[in-house]
């Protein structure tokens, strides 16, 4: 019966979370302004091992939260791919999505395989991509049509092999199909460049999308945190900058640009009430401070520039320290005043203050800050679904090139473990439905869920116990990341790929097994050892 059911409900939730946002999700943003998830972005350049790099914290109340592997698929001359539409549900355990079919759109005759995430995020030629909402003007986004940005990673992702291919393709179906989402940036990387395309809906009533797309140099780092970054462009250069046929038509019809009197920008244009914003603009702020503190940024500025060169190459470890910060040694963490006397008499950060709480807690201790009642909008979120970090590598087949290094729930609690792009599957946890049947120690999502919510509760003291599991454990991942890459490559056949694509399947599945295993060990542990101290 367990089986029938959880079929019955991959089948429901199944379509890969590619429907339009349509509205429903804007009760949830912040005085109207979106909060949900965090990119950043490298040149090969600026990091130790000259990946490309882009990355994602999925931060939602409702996304689903298993993911599995799509393989690569012959499609047979006049095969339709459908296309849903998002609703929310509120019938099952607890708020998720369902798809309603809208349409259909000719399929080509071969699609690449993809890592399914709820965004997908990589597909087998290592085309890579990650995602924030910025909203954007209310009046741009258009129901004509069926295209979002879930699904439009989707498509990307199966038809495409490189990010300015992928940029054309968003291009071509949303002028025949139409995009029917918010603002949304998205962060696309392939082997030798990553770009962040940012897309507006075409107004009210209309068909297509109004976009742009820059490219981040090779030697600098960027980030999308739920505004538009993206200023003045010069199409000029088609190297670095590309947009929309219609990219200036509606800014100076609707007169949001004065083409006589000032430079165009797309983000004054098209979403300018995205940079009013503190949970965006601190978030900006933080992830350029901590790759480049020689510049001395003003973490109350309105502005920052799309893109900066770090004080030092960046690596992987430090790209795991950003996403699990809170703002903890700044004027901005917002718990820092909740203090008591430790037994010497020294006032000190109490054990349970809590940069996790829930909102309710926030109330409670009667919270204020950049975000309002809410604090500070922080890089670790405790709603966080998963986070990506992938890296996409020219010197190496794509089997082992491209690998998503992926946590579960908030990445201040958890781990990043490597799935490649080669693999072929991943352990039964991380594809069972975490969302729609509740609580279950069969989801991988819930390991880390229960994990991270516990530590929360004495942040102060169980963080660390946490953190000495999870920091070698970290390390070691890293360390080992050559010898494992090099073992697959003595395995590389280019003609014959199954034997690198099981050792590196293993490998995925052994480590994503240890660390579920060890969040529940974790989470027993810590609640026994603080008994009646949370």
């Amino acid at each position: 019966m367990n089986r029938l059911w959880t079929t019955l409900t991959m089948i429901v939730f199944f379509g890969f979370q590619t429907t339009a946002m349509m509205g429903q999700e804007r009760a949830d943003w912040e005085r109207g302004f979106p909060d949900g998830c965090t990119s950043i972005t490298c040149g090969r350049l600026a990091t130790v091992d000259g990946s490309v790099i882009t990355s994602h914290t999925d931060d939602s109340h409702r996304t689903r939260s298993w993911i599995d592997v799509v393989p690569a698929k012959k499609h047979a001359k006049g095969t339709m791919e459908a296309i849903y539409k998002r609703v929310p549900c509120d019938t099952f355990a607890m708020p998720t999505y369902a798809h309603e079919k809208i349409g259909e759109i000719p399929q080509v005759k071969y699609t690449y395989g993809y890592i399914n995430t709820a965004y997908p995020c990589i597909n087998d030629h290592q085309l890579a991509i990650g995602e924030s909402t910025f909203g954007g003007r209310e009046v741009l986004q258009s129901d004509n049509g069926m295209i979002d940005c879930q699904q439009l990673y989707k498509l990307m992702l199966e038809r495409c092999t490189t990010a300015r291919e992928a940029i054309r393709l968003a291009d071509e179906l949303t002028k025949e199909y139409g995009w029917i989402d918010y603002g949304e940036c998205m962060t696309i990387a392939d082997k030798n460049e990553v770009w962040h395309l940012e897309m507006v809906g075409p107004g009210k009533g209309n068909r297509g999308a109004i976009w742009v797309a820059q490219r981040v140099p090779d030697d600098h780092i960027a980030v999308n945190a739920n505004a538009s970054t993206i200023k003045e462009i010069n199409l000029d250069d088609p190297d670095h900058f590309m947009a929309s046929e219609n990219i200036f038509d509606m800014a100076i019809d609707s007169g949001w640009w004065k083409k006589d009197e000032e430079p165009f920008r797309f983000c004054y244009a098209y979403a300018p009430h995205s940079r009013t914003s503190f949970a965006s603009r601190r978030r900006e702020w933080r992830v350029f401070d901590l790759v480049a503190p020689s510049q001395h940024f003003d973490a109350n500025q309105e502005n920052f520039p799309f893109s900066v060169k770090p004080d030092e190459k960046v690596s992987l470890e430090k790209l795991v320290s950003i996403f699990k910060d809170y703002y903890e040694g700044t004027p901005y963490n917002f718990v820092k005043d909740l203090t008591v006397a430790d037994e010497s008499g020294k006032v000190v950060i109490s054990p349970l203050a809590n940069p996790f709480m829930p909102y309710d807690g926030n109330k409670l201790f009667k919270i204020n800050g950049g975000w309002g009642w809410r604090g500070e909008r922080t890089i670790a979120r405790w709603y966080t679904m998963y986070a990506t970090i992938i890296q996409c590598r020219n010197w190496l087949p794509d089997e082992i090139g491209g690998v998503v290094w992926l946590a579960m729930d908030n990445v201040a609690s958890s781990i990043y473990i490597p799935v490649y792009c080669g693999v072929t599957d991943l352990p039964a946890p991380y594809k069972t439905p975490g969302r729609t049947n509740g609580y279950t120690t069969q989801s991988a999502w819930w390991a880390f869920n229960r994990l991270g919510t516990l530590t929360a509760q004495r942040w102060g003291d169980m963080r660390h116990d946490v953190e000495a599991v999870w920091g070698p454990w970290q390390q070691e991942l890293f360390d080992n990341q050559a010898a494992v890459e090099q073992a697959a490559m003595e395995l590389y056949n280019p003609k014959k790929t199954g034997e690198t694509r099981d050792f590196l399947t293993n490998y995925t599945n052994e480590w994503g097994t240890k660390v579920v295993n060890k969040a529940w060990e974790l989470g027993d542990m810590i609640w026994t050892k603080y008994d009646e101290k949370f």
